[in-house]
């Protein structure tokens, strides 16, 4: 725990105002013993290499020369794997080998692979253990996605073997060497494949920490969309405007969370900035901005400060998912996600509930401050346990330490040599237009010199429009539920707001269920089958999408025939917003897990500029639905939606059946 709160917010302000004298990490105590490799007498006996070092077992010099774990900050290791035992070949282990056979295997498998790319990655190291949004971002072939997760699962068997023969027994620690550059810079990485300053060796409990905090932080950002609603009516008997106008106030926050990652994701991927300042400061912005919010007299001051406050709360919604990616498996990965989304989708409807019944009694101003009741704590609490996640970031500043105290300055992370000949209008343009351009257009060669001449636009790529138009509709269906509820329980049913609030709740349900049978999915039928066949083709990730997709209009036309006629009983709509809830959970899922296995490199940018679409869609619907609704009814309106979601059946079976050849054709994906 006493890393957790130095890797903290407060652990570095603490640092930094002590001039690193408290907290310090293992390179900053006295006594300190720098791992093989990385001491001026352990670079004179190597000369730079090129390529990848072998593999192998220490020498007697190496092993007398070896440091104390203990003062090293480390865990006690093995000796390295052997380089006999390797096998080179590319296939997924048989499952009657050990389990510490499978992960060498797994990490010949990698090795393999980077060793065909040496001559033009020299530093790539087969036995560092990189984190899972590395492993996609450097993957630009289809053999890179079966090597990284060939090594995924076969840690994840090790992990689940030791547990069940001896769950106090640690898993095989083997020291990495580090690698040497063409230029003569030796790579700092991590010290052991079980080093504990890696995110993705954190205790079980550590990660669950920062998971939940993760998932409250997105909490308290999507309930702050919905929690306006039940305000609706105060904030226009209070500035005398129109329903259409006071909607303003919810559909301008969304807009807004969908702008904000376009500019907070990049930010956070550089290794000098990492995770936590983007997450801090503009966590920190959000929670006051609640203030003036509660106490604003007019209403276009309250339309600023909501848009500023859906700004200012984005990050979360695609550097979460981030953050998630630095500490988990692309094995378990697919697990930790569905809670995060469980977040994301059940805050919205958990808005109107919360604030419904009060806003009734203490007026609209309440909604706000119960949004800064929630969101304060969680701030603080991330204040003081969030820690750094990003490897990036850990191994610059662990550079930076070693640099300092060796006298070395060949001692390098690997980012800070990325970022060396990186540009600011390469950012700019990472950034702002390639989430445009992948969702917008396939890549021309124009749009490699971006700033140089026009951009030429060529066909869309089909697989990442259709998504995030599917997407963007689903996320514009459910928010329009926020004019559609008041109109079918509080004028149908005669609901009260804080009744009303209470239907939201079917949402919550439908995500739970959703939950349970795709954990079943997972861990029943494509965790085994990657474990025996390897990562297989992406499509096979759609397969729940399939039925998910057929229950989306059902649930839709449900809801709107059974809500709208008045006699039937109340449930049954409900029930209707159930099984659309399913499916749309379901699928949005499957879409996540789909894009990166297709597009690895462009992972971050695909999600980036899926926000943007799908927050531009909801801000629309938000707008448009309420006129929809009350001009073609109830039942007609999400008739229409419905026979929209029906329509992008067929698109979900060609993706599934054809999507091969499309990602053939497409300029982005990985061949």
């Amino acid at each position: 725990m006493a890393d957790l709160f130095r890797d903290a917010p407060i652990g570095q302000i603490i640092r930094y105002i002590t001039g690193n004298r408290v907290l310090q990490y293992p390179e900053e105590k006295p006594d300190f013993q720098c791992p093989h490799g990385y001491t001026p007498n352990d670079m004179t006996d190597k000369k730079p290499q090129p390529t990848l070092s072998p593999v192998s077992t220490p020498s007697a010099d190496d092993r007398q020369d070896s440091v104390d774990p203990e003062k090293a900050g480390l865990e006690p290791s093995e000796p390295i794997v052997p380089a006999d035992r390797l096998n080179h070949n590319h296939q997924i282990p048989s499952p009657d080998r050990t389990a510490l056979e499978r992960m060498e295997t797994s990490h010949s498998i990698l090795s393999h692979t980077i060793m065909e790319k040496s001559r033009t990655n020299p530093t790539s190291n087969p036995l560092s253990r990189t984190t899972t949004r590395e492993a996609l971002s450097r993957a630009h072939t289809r053999a890179d996605l079966e090597a990284a997760f060939a090594t995924a699962a076969a840690v994840t068997t090790t992990t689940t073997t030791t547990t069940q023969t001896s769950p106090l027994t640690p898993l095989p620690s083997h020291p990495i060497l580090p690698q040497h550059t063409a230029s003569g810079q030796i790579l700092v990485d991590w010290y052991t494949t079980t080093d504990p300053a890696n995110p993705q060796n954190w205790s079980l409990t550590k990660k669950s920490l920062v998971s939940l905090q993760i998932c409250l932080y997105t909490l308290a950002v999507y309930m702050g969309s919905a929690i306006y609603t039940p305000a609706i009516g105060g904030v226009m008997a209070e500035f005398d405007v129109g329903p259409e106008t006071a909607l303003l106030g919810l559909s301008l926050y969304v807009l807004a969370y969908g702008i904000g990652p376009l500019i907070f994701s990049p930010l956070s991927e550089i290794p000098r900035v990492g995770r936590n300042p983007p997450y801090m400061i503009t966590m920190g912005v959000f929670v006051v901005l609640l203030v003036p919010s509660a106490l604003v007299g007019d209403f276009a001051g309250l339309m600023v400060l909501r848009f500023l406050q859906g700004f200012f709360g984005s990050p979360c919604l695609a550097t979460g998912g981030a953050s998630l990616q630095d500490l988990f498996s692309l094995v378990k990965l697919p697990y930790v996600l569905c809670l995060w989304a469980f977040a994301a989708t059940a805050a919205p409807a958990l808005g109107p509930l919360i604030a419904g019944f009060s806003v009734a009694v203490e007026g609209w101003r309440w909604a706000m401050w119960e949004l800064l009741w929630l969101a304060g704590p969680i701030f603080l609490v991330m204040l003081l346990f969030l820690p750094e996640t990003s490897a990036a970031n850990i191994l610059l500043r662990r550079a930076e330490r070693l640099r300092k105290l060796t006298g070395d300055e060949r001692l390098m992370a690997q980012s800070e040599i990325d970022q060396a000949n990186l540009r600011p209008k390469d950012v700019a343009f990472e950034a702002l237009v390639r989430p445009m351009q992948l969702i917008v257009v396939s890549r021309d060669s124009s749009m490699e010199s971006w700033g140089g001449g026009l951009l030429m636009m060529e066909q869309m790529d089909p697989a990442i429009g259709f998504t995030a138009g599917y997407v963007a509709l689903c996320y514009g269906i459910y928010y329009s539920f926020f004019e559609a509820f008041p109109l079918v329980y509080i004028e149908r049913y005669g609901f009260n707001l804080g009744q009303m609030g209470l239907t939201f709740l079917s949402i919550i349900i439908g995500v739970v269920i959703s939950i349970a049978i795709y954990y079943a999915y997972i861990y029943k039928v494509v965790e085994p089958e990657i474990r025996k066949f390897g990562l297989g083709a992406p499509e096979r990730r759609l397969l729940p999408a399939i039925p998910a997709s057929l229950l989306m209009p059902i649930g839709l036309f449900i809801f709107g025939w059974t809500g709208s006629v008045g006699h039937i009983h109340w449930i049954v709509s409900v029930i209707g917003i159930v099984i659309f809830t399913m499916g749309v959970f379901v699928l949005m899922q499957c879409i996540f897990v789909y894009l990166p296995l297709v597009y690895p490199q462009y992972a971050a940018s695909l999600f980036a500029g899926n926000d943007f679409a799908r927050s531009t869609v909801a801000f629309a619907a938000v707008m448009f639905s309420r006129p929809m609704y009350i001009g073609m009814g109830v039942g007609p309106g999400t008739s229409l939606l419905g026979g929209l979601t029906a329509a992008c059946i067929g698109g979900i079976l060609v993706l599934y059946l054809y999507g091969d050849k499309l990602r053939a054709r497409s300029r982005f994906s990985a061949k």
